[in-house]
């Protein structure tokens, strides 16, 4: 059976389930059941094994998030209501799902799978610098380098911040106007590259969930074969707005995704409950936005990154558990702290790169902390691919993915706090020829060259 399962059921629950402040589901409710799940499962971060090799915690933390699911549920701060699900209703759930999808359409149509632990199946990439603004004059030719990409399965492109010199403002009429223009900008860009078909994620210039509808219309080229994203609020939380879309989507047809960054150092605590979490999120995902697949990216709140040591642990734990015991086809998302053309981001790429190891799929890859105007390029995303296709395609086991990732984290990690903010993609890139420049090239094929000593076999 392929999601949605029970609409209806979700809309009464956030309407009718039990009454509860904010306040009280954060510090009565997510907190306490957190730390007892962790200390009652065992669950000790390890920071010499960024990528876990002991199935007996994977287990573990699959066990303690279920728990913690179940009893915690999921907060509606419209209504102020918990959603909550029993045992059977999780099981039915997970085991309806059919562990892959055809997205995209034509000779551009691909097949998104579950992976398993060490799998030599290479992961979906999904290309896109996650909602990063892009100046409205070049926006055309950077989508199509994302798309010229030929490790690119699938694109989630960049945001607008203005339309016709106008800025966009959220719920403003200007959303309206960039949401649309959105959407055809990169249908435009998916034609002129020879890839017409191509899948395409949802419109990050249109986070409301007025303007997504607005965006999903098949006039503007946005078919029932692309994809919609819908995020979740921190920590476990959705509200109207972000049901509405889950609602939307469905009825009109798209491919629905998950989207969740536990945040290490909030609620979640650390990194043993911020895996917990990102474990849960994916039943919440399941659950409450009925989505076919998810994207999770545990987030360091202070360095507003994915590839601290600490999250990258929890980034492969999560994703470990999630292949292991549902058929839930998960994407690891990657954020690096430094900017394009530095050495530094192209080994964070990497980092995340090896959480194919780990049975993801990736979504790739945001650069400059994902904060600043045209500070992404498609070279980053190319570097985690090429990574995570190479650890597939050579059937690299996870002890041997550690040793080469707790490397290449030791070569930029002392230099996370103060990550250079590297050019602009108009500074590194011939965006009319839609080409790196010979700058980049030299210092992508300079970090691919240290990872090949480091063991990682290249394709090319």
């Amino acid at each position: 059976m392929i999601p949605p399962y029970k609409m209806d059921e979700v809309v009464e629950r956030a309407e009718e389930g039990p009454v509860c402040t904010e306040t009280d589901f954060d510090l009565k409710i997510v907190v306490p059941t957190l730390k007892r799940v962790i200390k009652e499962h065992g669950i000790k971060y390890d920071p010499a094994n960024v990528v876990p090799t002991d199935d007996s915690l994977v287990k573990d933390a699959y066990e303690a998030a279920y728990e913690f699911f179940l009893e915690v549920g999921t907060y509606c701060t419209t209504s102020n209501r918990r959603i909550l699900f029993k045992d059977d209703e999780v099981k039915e759930a997970l085991a309806s799902l059919p562990g892959q999808f055809e997205v995209g359409q034509g000779k551009d149509k691909t097949t998104m799978r579950h992976r398993q632990v060490e799998d030599v199946t290479p992961p979906f990439c999904l290309f896109g610098p996650m909602g990063q603004a892009c100046s409205e004059e070049n926006y055309v030719q950077v989508v199509m380098a994302y798309m010229k990409e030929p490790l690119a399965d699938g694109i989630s492109s960049p945001a607008l911040d203005t339309i016709d010199g106008i800025p966009i403002k959220v719920r403003g009429a200007s959303e309206m106007l960039g949401s649309v223009a959105h959407t055809m900008k990169v249908k435009e860009a998916a034609r002129r590259i020879g890839r017409p078909g191509i899948f395409t994620m949802s419109v990050a210039t249109a986070p409301s969930d007025a303007a997504q509808i607005a965006a999903s219309n098949p006039q503007w080229g946005k078919t029932i074969s692309d994809g919609g994203f819908i995020g979740a609020l921190a920590e476990m939380k959705v509200d109207f707005d972000l049901l509405r879309k889950m609602l939307f989507f469905h009825h009109y047809g798209h491919f629905v995704s998950a989207l969740c960054g536990p945040l290490l150092g909030g609620f979640a605590g650390g990194p043993e409950g911020t895996a917990i979490v990102g474990i849960a999120y994916h039943l919440q995902g399941l659950l409450v936005h009925q989505a076919h697949f998810q994207a999770s990216f545990p987030m360091h709140m202070m360095q507003s990154c994915t590839t601290t040591r600490d999250a990258l642990w929890a980034t492969n734990l999560t994703s470990q558990s999630i292949s292991k015991y549902t058929n839930i086809v998960t994407f690891a998302k990657g954020k690096g702290a430094a900017g394009p053309c530095t050495d530094m981001v192209l080994l964070e790429a990497a980092a995340h790169g090896m959480a194919a190891v780990s049975g993801a799929n990736l979504y790739i890859f945001g650069a400059a902390r994902n904060k600043y105007k045209d500070r992404f390029t498609p070279r980053e995303a190319r570097m985690a691919a090429e990574v995570g296709h190479a650890v597939a395609r050579s059937k690299m086991k996870r002890s041997e993915a550690n040793a080469i990732l707790d490397e290449i984290v030791k070569r930029y990690e002392g230099r996370i706090k103060e990550a250079p903010l590297g050019k602009k993609i108009q500074e590194c890139y011939d965006v009319k020829k839609i080409r790196p420049t010979a700058e980049y090239v030299q210092l992508y094929d300079g970090v691919k060259k240290q990872l090949t000593d480091l063991g990682i076999h290249f394709m090319y």
